[in-house]
């Protein structure tokens, strides 16, 4: 494990993404974008791979969300085999950047001196610089242009451990990917540090502490998660940072990957209007979908009454979808959580076979016919799934592009009945079969057209 250090925006996430040949950290000419710890693999040395962590500015504060930034490097540090000091080369040295070389040295942790930024200068006066810090190995980079990187590697890697034991993220395919979603202030970083037993993420109770999507890995009773924190989703007329543009992005970034969504709901403000846009983001990607209502605890009888009527009446769109009450705080409600997303999971990613969807369709379709449009009847005539996350069924038949909205839902509830479905959207993709006469022209022999005429004169005579 490889940390990177520094003071507010001297380039470490920029170095991040250099060295992990991503995007994942967000990077921002504003100081003190990163604020949560964040994990990667660098892969760019072939039979070397090491983990990396990405930390946010210290900016020597130890009250409200720089002291909670400076936990979380000094936590980072505490795991790390080596630490990467990242300092301004055109600014140069600060009475800041010498605090933090106090403190590294008093960590006992080996560190290396990055000086990033160093394009366009005089790369020697510029190490000449930071050569009074006393650094043994000073290497000069410039992070955005990819330069100095493999020099960089070349320093780093013959200083690591042969076989480490930190802890990154795993490419585990059977990992049920979990995202926490909804407005700022919910308690989304203190349910993800309940169901991790510390203080991983950064929470606070001011709004949009979190900015960035944090991914953390987590076994629980033998199963194996993998739990993304996401930034808080305002109302787009609210957004107008550029930051938080990019902390949306993220969070929808984030609903595309999980496979299960939990939206947290504050109990003492209900369903919000930016409740619902949230909902309707995990419905448009098709995810499993848990409703969380935090802060439960702090409600009286007469306020969970109203609540639980208020959200029946508001949720009816997603009426499918568990709602389970918690307490974050507290750590009540987690147990009843996970099983709700054990089973909304299970729905999600179930196989199903051709012959038991066509013999539901058929059921469907024999208890209740679909209606008549316009003189014209639509006719189902079998189905085969179609894929899963979310459970998709192709139905064939003739006419379907009459098939009235109401009868697709009849059709989605008896298939989310039949097969006993929770916690997840159901797709269904209509295709009618093509007709073999369309455009052809019914041309008549001289015999057909000569019976033709005897008919005519027929109906004639009797009238």
């Amino acid at each position: 494990m490889v940390a990177l250090v520094g003071r507010p925006n001297v380039g470490k996430s920029t170095l991040f993404n250099a060295l992990t040949r991503s995007r994942d950290a967000l990077v921002h000419d504003e100081p003190g974008v990163t604020r949560d710890r964040h994990y990667g693999i660098c892969r760019l040395v072939e039979d070397h791979p090491f983990g990396l962590c990405d930390t946010g500015g210290l900016s020597g504060e130890e009250e409200g969300l720089a002291g909670a930034t400076a936990r979380q490097s000094r936590a980072a540090v505490e795991e790390a085999d080596l630490v990467l000091f990242v300092v301004d080369g055109r600014e140069g040295p600060s009475a800041l950047d010498e605090s933090i070389l106090a403190w590294l040295r008093k960590s006992g942790r080996r560190f290396f001196l990055v000086v990033n930024k160093v394009d366009g200068l005089d790369l020697q006066a510029v190490l000449s610089e930071f050569a009074r810090f006393g650094v043994e190995k000073i290497i000069p980079v410039a992070a955005a242009h990819q330069r100095g990187v493999p020099e960089l590697l070349d320093e780093v890697i013959p200083e690591l451990p042969e076989d480490g034991d930190a802890e990154v993220l795993a490419d585990d395919p059977d990992r049920i990917r979990i995202a926490f979603l909804g407005r700022p202030n919910v308690g989304k970083s203190t349910l993800v540090n309940r169901l991790l037993g510390e203080e991983r993420m950064i929470a606070s109770d001011v709004p949009g502490t979190t900015r960035d999507s944090i991914a953390v890995d987590l076994t629980r009773d033998g199963r194996e998660y993998r739990l993304i924190d996401t930034a808080g989703l305002r109302r787009r007329s609210k957004v107008e940072e550029a930051v938080e543009k990019f902390s949306v992005f993220k969070t929808l970034q984030a609903i595309e990957n999980c496979q299960v969504a939990v939206v947290l709901l504050d109990a003492g403000e209900g369903v919000t209007e930016q409740d619902s846009t949230v909902l309707g983001h995990v419905l448009d990607a098709g995810r499993a979908l848990v409703i969380a209502v935090n802060k439960w605890d702090g409600q009286t009888k007469y306020q969970r009454e109203q609540t639980e009527a208020l959200m029946t009446r508001k949720l009816a769109f997603c009426e499918w979808a568990e709602r389970i009450t918690i307490s974050a705080k507290h750590g009540t409600g987690m147990r009843e959580l996970f099983r709700a997303i054990h089973r909304a999971h299970a729905s999600a990613t179930r196989e199903f076979s051709t012959s038991e969807t066509t013999k539901a369709l058929e059921i469907a379709y024999q208890s209740f016919p679909p209606p008549a449009v316009r003189g014209h009847v639509s006719k189902l005539r079998y189905a085969h799934p179609g894929g899963s996350n979310p459970p998709t069924f192709i139905v064939h038949g003739t006419r379907l592009r009459v098939l009235t909205d109401s009868y697709r839902r009849y059709l989605e509830n008896f298939f989310r009945k039949r097969f006993k479905l929770v916690g997840t959207p159901i797709k269904f993709v209509f295709k009618e079969g093509e007709n073999p006469y369309e455009g052809k022209k019914n041309v008549l022999t001289e015999r057909q057209v000569a019976k033709k005429r005897r008919l005519i004169r027929h109906i004639k005579r009797n009238k």
